[in-house]
């Protein structure tokens, strides 16, 4: 895509309702030359039994934000993308509050793209590490 900053996130948030993002209440807040955020708030409904942001959950913003960006940074009218791998290493706990999600292109090959995407908390704190992989398949 070829857009401004405000045009993008109009684009992710609306392309997100009646999907995983809205029920996790995922919003797209910036965007760069090569750069996706996005923010998730961290509430019972996202929690592990006791009490703090479930890893699946931060996984799921994880893979939504790398793939919004794959999206955003590749050529979608020739190619449909698709996530083939994602790996998360979880380093801190979050009870509440909102956790950013930073996706950033680290390989873009032809075929194959490697996302970074760092999730921390609202004072910049790492909270997990994720590699996400991402593959173009032609539009025939």
């Amino acid at each position: 895509m070829n857009m401004d900053k405000e045009k993008i996130l109009s684009v992710c948030n609306s392309i997100s309702k009646n999907t995983l993002m809205e029920t996790l209440d995922i919003m797209y807040t910036d965007a760069g030359a090569d750069f996706l955020i996005a923010r998730m708030p961290v509430t019972p409904k996202v929690h592990q039994p006791d009490g703090v942001l479930h890893g699946g959950a931060t996984v799921a913003l994880a893979e939504s934000v790398g793939s919004a960006a794959a999206h955003i940074f590749l050529d979608t009218d020739k190619f449909y993308v698709r996530g083939i791998e994602i790996a998360a290493n979880h380093v801190k706990g979050v009870k509440e509050g909102y956790v950013f999600a930073k996706a950033t292109i680290l390989h873009k090959g032809r075929t194959t793209q490697l996302w970074e995407i760092k999730i921390t908390n609202e004072s910049g704190n790492l909270i997990s590490n994720c590699k996400l992989t991402t593959i173009a398949l032609p539009k025939n």
